[in-house]
């Protein structure tokens, strides 16, 4: 099977075993809601969006090194892996220090108590492991074992969590422990992998990764800020039932984002390869049915996402339909931009990625400083919007400057963009009309299973195993 299919057969899987951690953690929802106080349940988000932010600044994003380690350090790459775990091992050993050193300040400055401040940075040991081992996984085009561990930990965290929160006199506690035991022992299982296959650790190779990284750092700071200023804005501008409206439809609407990670995960040991091969049409070929295949579930999403929206959070959120289909465009902006930012990556240019982002963190500060005083909470999806197709701009030009603006069809990416923009703007005026909407989305549905049945021995053939070989 050449590399191509399995890509795309690597593409369905981790896509599945997403959209399946997600149904998880929807499913969990309610029990801790239920298991757990307002109090504790705060706290506990508190938490999360702490770990969020301690994980960007602690673990460095080294995975984002292996789609060039890959091909600089081909005949020891497991060696480059562990030593990349070292390395995460001595940062989360110094941020140990720095924790205890100045514990009482920031407990109070981040609201999380010292003990789970320790509880994170383990925690934090263990899930770039992970992380780690999943991405070779996907460089050697093996999907079954990083998915079986992808979804065995997510079942693991959500049983030990309930359980340890029955159990737990301090549910908070059980909350917080329950979600780390299942990462720590999955990762000490990849840790001894990694050794009992006679690996070492270098130094060297933690020269080469570092300059890589520490751009990662204020890019994805900046994504953050980029993808989380807007609720922030609104919680003080309109206030906090605002927020919780607007926060589950962007949630709906964010489910392209799921597409998202899942096929570039699939998508990024294709173009490695490719890349290092030189063969740019092969890539631009591709990259056109790539572009296809997920808009066409995008808009998908889009034309079912009221329906989600009402089963997340009944009639009470049903106002905030209209900011889904601009939070989906917005969504497939950042798909367009992440094939660029894969070259970026795989050349070594990570400041521009880094610069691109606080631009576009910034675009998107001042619109929705100007635009949700006058037009509320909905006026947040559009400015995302903005700031989302303004990084995607820059990157194209980024990727241009370095010397491959050929790589991609950027009339074609440009045009899908267009050809979005008008379909958001349709979906949205058909969420007046849900019976024209309900028969638009059959005909769309029909089409897809026409074209599914028209190509249905190349896509079985996707997860037929390739016969060996005398």
């Amino acid at each position: 099977m050449d590399n191509k299919k399995k890509a795309l057969r690597s593409g369905v899987w981790y896509t599945a075993s997403n959209f399946l951690l997600k149904a998880i953690g929807f499913i969990t929802v309610p029990l801790f809601t239920r298991m757990l106080t307002k109090a504790e349940f705060g706290l506990y988000n508190n938490y999360t969006s702490w770990l969020s932010i301690f994980n960007i600044i602690i673990t460095l994003s080294l995975e984002a090194s292996l789609i060039s380690a890959r091909y600089d350090y081909e005949d020891d790459f497991d060696g480059y892996i562990l030593s990349m775990i070292g390395l995460n091992t001595v940062s989360c050993a110094v941020w140990f220090v720095f924790f205890n050193s100045f514990g009482k300040m920031l407990a109070g400055f981040t609201h999380v108590d010292l003990i789970y401040l320790n509880a994170m940075l383990v925690y934090l040991v263990f899930l770039p492991v992970i992380h780690l081992f999943q991405a070779r996984e996907r460089y050697l085009y093996k999907y079954k074992t990083s998915v079986f561990i992808t979804v065995g930990v997510a079942v693991a965290t959500a049983l030990v969590s309930v359980l340890m929160v029955y159990l737990c006199e301090d549910r908070l506690f059980g909350r917080i422990i329950g979600s780390i035991i299942p990462t720590v022992l999955a990762g000490i299982f990849v840790v001894l992998f990694f050794i009992r296959k006679g690996r070492h650790i270098k130094v060297s190779y933690w020269k080469y990764a570092v300059p890589i990284c520490l751009p990662y750092i204020p890019h994805l700071l900046a994504g953050s800020v980029l993808n989380s200023m807007d609720r922030v804005m609104i919680e003080r501008i309109c206030g906090a039932e605002s927020t919780a409206v607007y926060s589950l439809a962007y949630s709906c609407g964010a489910l392209v984002t799921l597409l998202i990670t899942s096929l570039n995960s699939a998508l990024v040991p294709w173009l490695g390869d490719n890349l290092n091969s030189k063969s740019y049409e092969e890539i631009r070929r591709f990259s056109k049915t790539y572009i296809r295949i997920f808009f066409v579930l995008a808009i998908m999403i889009m034309l079912l996402a009221p329906e989600v929206l009402l089963i997340m959070g009944g009639k009470s959120y049903i106002e905030a339909k209209y900011v889904i289909t601009p939070v989906a465009m917005g969504c497939v902006c950042q798909f367009l931009y992440t094939l660029y930012v894969n070259v970026e990556q795989f050349n070594k240019k990570t400041f521009g990625m880094a610069v691109a982002t606080v631009i576009a963190a910034l675009v998107n500060l001042v619109l929705n400083a100007l635009m949700i005083p006058k037009f509320g909470y909905l006026a947040a999806a559009y400015t995302t919007l903005a700031g989302l197709l303004c990084l995607l701009l820059l990157h194209m030009f980024l990727v241009k400057r370095i010397g491959f603006g050929q790589l991609y069809d950027n009339r074609f990416v440009l045009t899908v963009v267009a050809a979005g923009i008008v379909l958001m703007l349709v979906i949205t005026w058909l969420y007046r009309f849900s019976l024209i909407r309900y028969i638009v989305a059959g005909v769309y549905f029909c089409a897809l299973a026409a074209v599914f049945y028209r190509n249905r021995s190349m896509i079985f053939g996707l997860f037929k195993r390739k016969k060996k070989t005398v």
